[in-house]
């Protein structure tokens, strides 16, 4: 079983903001595959399970705040007994041009508090990473207020086809590998 996670706030004040393009890969991905997602509490995530072809996964993002989500993330892999290299994060990053697209097996955490918070609560961090270019303002002042924000008529253009590349990426990680997801995405 594989565990694909798209991170965001939770909350409509969050929803279609920068900070929320994994989770809204997630629940994309989730009407395409037609996985149904349900709130579990005690798992502080939601998810659903789903197939491609025969490859048995999971779907989820958590309920808490960004900076928290190693809490639902931790919770989901020792529940279903996922393998750190059968964990697929998504996220949003500030360092990437809009619209582009990074899958690496592991790595850091780039100043992403919500990668962080995962990589401490699994205190390892090698599980893969889909990054989402966001942009970024050169005013560091501004980044938390710039993370926050939605996207404005044109970059939703390129975020729209951002999002559908990063959905057939999860299928490509999730039927043929990490390797072959980088060699095809990055």
């Amino acid at each position: 079983m594989k565990l694909i996670v798209g991170l965001g706030n939770p909350g409509l004040l969050y929803r279609n903001t920068r900070h929320n393009i994994g989770r809204d890969i997630v629940e994309k991905m989730a009407k395409i595959y037609k996985v149904k997602l349900k709130k579990d509490k005690k798992l502080l995530a939601c998810l659903g399970k789903g197939s491609i072809e025969g490859r048995d996964f999971i779907l989820s993002y958590p309920l808490v705040f960004m900076n928290l989500s190693g809490e639902a993330v931790i919770n989901l892999i020792n529940r279903f007994k996922i393998n750190k290299e059968n964990l697929l994060v998504i996220c949003d990053d500030l360092d990437l041009k809009l619209g582009v697209l990074r899958i690496k097996p592991s790595g850091g955490d780039g100043g992403h508090r919500g990668l962080r918070s995962i990589i401490e609560n699994l205190a390892n961090n090698d599980f893969a990473r889909l990054r989402i270019g966001i942009g970024r303002l050169s005013d560091k002042e501004k980044i938390k207020d710039f993370v926050l924000s939605k996207f404005n008529k044109s970059e939703k253009l390129i975020i729209e086809e951002a999002k559908s590349k990063a959905i057939e990426c999860c299928k490509v990680w999730l039927l043929e590998g990490i390797e072959v997801a980088m060699n095809k995405f990055n």
